[in-house]
């Protein structure tokens, strides 16, 4: 006799401060390299936690690992409360929305299509709101207007905000995007990260890998400064990006300063032009 799988359940509702996913003593080991060595930290509910540091810290490393697309090698991964490896593939996916740097299509879907892709997870569900999600998700990122062209056809940036729709259109509670502002404007820079800000304002835990730490700065609750694998320093941005740490950490001279109108920090190289 053939047995079924349990259909999928999505989370629960999340309350503000829940944690969504942990790292506790994380080691990851690719190839011959320790890329993570000892790694705590929690992405919680509500707020917007920005992984930032400089190339070969392990930002990305990292960002895999919480979402349980890369294995330890010691410590553990929990994602909602559970061991990341206790969760199925369906399961995970109802729970958290994976942006990776960059991603290839080898066939020529559309713009809508490939925003619809971000529904997949829905579907063992019976019926749900799919049109209302990928519309809302094009929308939202400013690719309505070209929903019927080739994704193949997209400039760099309009395929990250189209990248941006699909994992939005998912509507999972967590939400882990590498280096989403990496081919952006600096409109559509700002767009994303207020996006970002937005859901974690609707109870979503939110982690993104950020080279720029003025954005990190003026849109993160929280950051952790990541160094050669270890986490440096974790908490608000206003507390923790001083000049003596960031100078240090990215071995090159760094400025904090106040930001003059915005209530936040900005964070600049020190130049003698």
């Amino acid at each position: 006799m053939r047995l079924l799988r349990p259909r999928p359940a999505p989370p629960p509702p999340a309350s503000p401060g829940d944690t969504l996913a942990a790292a506790e003593g994380l080691h990851v080991r690719l190839g011959a390299r320790d890329v993570l060595q000892g790694v705590d930290v929690a992405v919680r509910a509500g707020e917007v936690l920005a992984l930032v540091g400089p190339n070969g810290a392990g930002k990305s490393t990292l960002l895999g690992a919480l979402a349980a697309d890369i294995a330890p090698a010691a410590g553990v991964v929990r994602i909602h409360g559970r061991p990341a490896s206790d969760w199925s593939a369906p399961e995970l996916a109802l729970r958290r929305a994976v942006l990776p740097q960059s991603s290839a299509l080898s066939f020529p879907f559309s713009v809508e299509e490939v925003v619809r892709m971000g529904r997949a997870p829905w579907a063992a569900l019976g019926p749900v709101a799919d049109e209302a999600a990928v519309a809302e998700a094009m929308q939202r990122t400013e690719v309505t207007a070209f929903a019927a062209r080739p994704y193949s056809a997209l400039s760099g940036g309009e395929r990250a905000r189209v990248a941006l729709a699909r994992v939005l259109a998912q509507r999972a509670p967590l939400l882990m995007l590498d280096e989403p502002t990496a081919a952006l404007d600096l409109r559509h820079q700002e767009l994303v990260l207020g996006l970002c800000r937005e859901r974690a304002r609707a109870g979503d835990a939110v982690v993104v890998v950020l080279h720029d730490l003025g954005l990190a700065a003026a849109y993160a609750h929280r950051v952790a400064v990541l160094r050669a694998g270890r986490v440096a320093a974790d908490g608000p941005p206003e507390e923790i990006f001083t000049e003596s740490l960031l100078s240090e950490v990215y071995d090159l001279p760094v400025e904090v300063r106040p930001h003059p109108g915005a209530g936040a920090i900005l964070v600049t190289p020190r130049r003698s032009l």
